[in-house]
């Protein structure tokens, strides 16, 4: 039924190939045809020779064969240009653009930065447009933003737990709550507002609309650089921004004493050494950098004189005393506040009080009413000569200036506001107390009651010496000539070591004091008193602290100074660096001899620092001592605060020491509070 034809076309010779098609006509009507193609040997199987067989077919079954022949041996075509000249050009354009279709999808998809850098054209967040606003259901980074609902999915961590998480199928991206991170990782976060002014340009406009922001921070800890070379008769190290008085855990400064009364290992409260050293070197340092207090003087017998309100079972004159060559005020009341004589007094600013003061009788008291002004609520605050610390009563606060007070001057210095703040705490009811603002309070008056004299009463915004001086004479009255220490009444449990028994000494305490001690004889203009006490508080460097002293030794070659005399030795970092301060305080101050003694022992500890100090470092943090080498347990870590002090101290020691190991590791030890690590092998 086909119907066969030869020679139809034309030989293909050399690279070029031509054919002729030939069309098929059935009643004068043009048939549709269909072409395929084939090849075939001939007849005589030489495959040196081969033909080539092109088939139309039409719909009428008629069909048309063409045949071309190539010769033997001739050069062969590119294998790429043998199938463009063989494929219908309709078919491969629909190829072509298949193809470029199908790799543009798959680069928008999943190579999306390839098409579009991001430095191509400047990026552009919709939740920095003022117009628009924000739209809280977006999240993404800005560049990409995600418009989708969130999953909610499960974490698995580390195959032991799972928290609630959320997933994003837009961007495949998981979403972990910080709650998890912040104690997983030992981070800290906050929600911030901010605008779009000082998200841009750092300024802030009354029109901008606020942008919530999350400040993510490893460390909320700061580093203290020093502004110069440490000064010993300056301000000591970085403590101007310590405020001692205002800790929880100190009960009240005393009323006897003029120092802190702590609670940190005690809860009826104790003297503890290092930190009466820090109240001290922390006003000292203030009168340095804080600018000339105002001062209010309310009575001095002479040219300032108050008018006082006195009842009429009561007297006050002004009399001459001989032994201060001026004149003082003598009072006598009945019993009974009524009967107190007054003083109005309108003061807001100025909360400190200082009066010289000598009391008759137990019977008789100082007293000073404060008033809040937002709530009107009176405090009044009384202190008796009785052997008590701290009381209140209701709204009546009572510290004891000690039986010794009786028939003795004194100069006190009260800061009114911590005095109230500390009684209000240590009331009966704390939960209902709260805190009350400095600048909340104002000096109704000020009374006497009982028998007794007083003089140059004064209110004003600080009184910086006057506490460190309080503070100096008490190292030099609570020293134990003996040892030469100024021991802790309380006894100290460190997990893993032998509890120290109450009577302790500290290389921190004693190096702190030192520094005081040095401050007061330069100060003071050498009054020989406070460098006999820093000179006799060297004594404890030299003795071991098996026997009650604070020296250690690391491998039995390096020198410590304990800040706490364990057994084993515990080689606290932070303790041991500030007692080296205390003795180039000395070292700096003090005369000669005693100057050597001091100095010898600094360079002993400084030596041993060296040697030391690499052992700290975590690779992403510092210990807080050597415990993991002593007792062989899990390294201490310190804190974020102690890990910022360890940095402070020694940006402060390497302006006293020039070693570059120093500055190169609190550089490196500043980069951990910032998320950096020691890199891994």
């Amino acid at each position: 039924m086909f119907k066969s034809h030869t020679k139809a076309g034309i030989s293909a010779k050399g690279a070029k190939a031509a054919a002729t098609f030939k069309e098929v006509k059935s009643n004068n009507r043009k048939e549709n045809t269909i072409i395929t193609t084939g090849t075939t040997f001939n007849s005589s199987g030489d495959s040196t020779s081969r033909s080539s067989s092109r088939f139309i077919i039409n719909k009428g079954s008629s069909i048309v064969s063409e045949k071309y022949s190539f010769k033997s041996k001739i050069k062969r075509e590119p294998l790429f240009l043998l199938i463009i000249m063989r494929l219908n050009i309709k078919n491969f354009l629909f190829a072509l653009i298949a193809f470029v279709v199908f790799t543009g999808a798959v680069l928008y998809y999943f190579f999306p930065d390839f098409l579009f850098p991001h430095n191509l054209v400047q990026s552009w967040d919709r939740r920095l447009s003022v117009n628009n606003g924000y739209n809280p259901n977006i999240i993404g980074d800005g560049s990409r933003s995600l418009s989708a609902p969130l999953q909610n999915i499960e974490c698995w961590i580390n195959q032991e737990y799972s928290i609630p998480c959320k997933h994003s199928t837009e961007n495949n991206e998981v979403y972990v709550p910080f709650s998890f991170l912040r104690s997983y990782f030992d981070v800290s976060g906050v929600m911030l507002a901010t605008t779009t002014s000082s998200v841009n340009d750092n300024i802030n406009n009354a029109d901008d609309n606020a942008l919530p922001r999350f400040a993510w921070s490893h460390s909320n800890a700061k580093v203290n650089v020093p502004k110069g070379k440490y000064d010993t008769r300056g301000r000591f190290a970085y403590f101007e921004n310590y405020n001692v008085e205002v800790r929880e855990r100190v009960k009240c400064i005393s009323a006897a004493e003029g120092v802190p009364i702590s609670t940190q290992w005690e809860k009826s409260g104790y003297f503890y050494p290092t930190q009466i050293a820090q109240f001290a070197l922390a006003h000292y340092s203030k009168n340095i950098a804080d600018p000339p207090p105002k001062i209010k003087v309310l009575e001095d017998a002479d040219t300032n004189k108050a008018t006082w309100l006195t009842p009429k079972s009561s007297n006050i004159s002004r009399i001459w005393h001989p032994k201060f060559n001026s004149t003082v005020i003598q009072y006598e009341t009945a019993i009974g506040y009524d009967s107190a004589v007054r003083m109005e007094v309108n003061q807001t600013l100025e909360l400190v009080l200082s009066v010289d003061l000598l009391l008759v009788t137990n019977s008789s008291s100082l007293m000073v009413v404060l008033q809040s002004r937002d709530s009107l609520q009176t405090y009044t605050l009384h202190y008796i000569p009785a052997n008590l610390r701290l009381s209140t009563q209701e709204h009546n606060i009572y510290y004891g200036m000690g039986t010794s007070a009786v028939n003795r001057w004194r100069h006190i210095t009260r800061d009114l506001y911590i005095d109230v703040q500390k009684g209000l705490m240590s009331g009966s009811d704390k939960k209902s107390q709260s805190r009350i603002r400095r600048n909340e309070l104002h000096v109704s008056s000020v009374a006497f009651l009982g028998v007794g004299f007083f003089d140059n009463i004064t209110l004003s915004t600080y009184d910086h010496m006057a506490h460190f001086y309080d503070a100096a004479e008490w190292f030099i009255h609570h020293q134990d000539t003996k040892t030469g220490g100024w021991p802790n009444p309380v006894k100290r449990n460190l997990n893993g070591f032998t509890e120290l028994k109450a009577g302790w000494l500290s290389a921190m305490g004693q190096g702190h004091a030192i520094s005081v001690l040095a401050r007061a004889y330069y100060h003071s203009g050498g009054d020989k008193r406070y460098l006999k006490a820093a000179a006799l508080g060297l004594k404890p460097f030299k003795v071991n602290s098996s026997d009650g002293g604070v020296l250690a030794q690391f491998m039995d070659k390096y020198y410590w100074y304990e800040e706490y005399p364990t057994t084993p030795a515990s080689f606290v970092l932070n303790g041991f660096i500030y007692s080296l301060l205390g003795l180039y305080d000395l070292n700096s101050t003090a005369p000669l001899s005693i100057a050597r003694e001091a100095g010898k022992l600094f360079h002993q500890g400084m030596f041993s620092l060296k040697k030391m100090l690499l052992l700290y470092d975590t690779g992403s943090g510092t210990s807080y001592d050597l415990r993991h080498l002593s007792l062989g347990t899990a390294p201490n870590l310190a804190r974020d605060d102690y890990h910022a002090t360890h940095v402070s101290q020694l940006l402060l020691l390497s302006t006293i020491d020039s070693d570059p190991l120093l500055m190169e590791t609190a550089e490196r030890w500043k980069g951990y509070m910032f998320g950096k690590r020691a890199k891994h092998n």
